[in-house]
């Protein structure tokens, strides 16, 4: 496969920045549970594409583990200031809305099984089916959380051209898809 391509269907589609890496560079620590479980997010118990309803975090990071590579892209928005809560919640849908739109047009490019994660909660939905204790309603668009799978995301951008933070005034989001097709990295 040409590497080359899914950064730049990546970066077409709204990603702000886009690489791929090995997934052993991806850094994964069990205490992600604990920080999801602290509930500073909202979406703890609240959204069926997070913790505690995605499955144990051992089994999950060995999962994160069974792929060879891995397309991390970020987009960024502008906020007024860090207290910019509104603007930060669109930001977070902007990117909800690029990353089902980047997942669906490099999927038919990935041969093989992938895994498609976004940070956070999955907001694909305005409000969760899980709120009114109804399945999913829309299963196969549905993103789980980095952070409910282990990942480390400011430990595993740390070596990549992605930055954590993007300056002032802004607030920064990732997602990762994860796959074993051979490529060059």
């Amino acid at each position: 496969m040409n590497s080359e391509i899914l950064v730049k269907t990546a970066l077409e589609l709204g990603a702000y920045k886009a690489e791929l890496i090995k997934a052993q560079d991806i850094v994964l620590s069990s205490e992600f549970r604990d920080i999801c479980a602290s509930n500073a997010c909202g979406f703890y118990g609240r959204c069926w594409m997070c913790p505690p309803y995605i499955g144990e975090i051992d089994v999950l990071m060995d999962k994160v583990r069974s792929f060879s590579n891995a397309l991390i892209y970020q987009t960024v928005a502008t906020i007024e200031d860090s207290f910019d809560i509104e603007g930060m919640g669109r930001g977070g849908l902007n990117h909800s809305r690029i990353s089902r739109n980047i997942g669906k047009a490099v999927a038919p490019l990935i041969k093989g099984d992938s895994l498609h994660l976004i940070c956070g909660g999955c907001r694909f939905c305005e409000k969760c089916a899980k709120a009114d204790n109804l399945p999913c309603f829309y299963p196969e668009e549905a993103l789980s959380s980095m952070e409910g799978y282990g990942i480390d995301v400011y430990r595993t951008t740390k070596n990549t051209s992605l930055k954590y933070i993007n300056g002032q005034n802004t607030v920064t989001f990732f997602s990762i898809i994860l796959f074993s097709e051979d490529i060059d990295v």
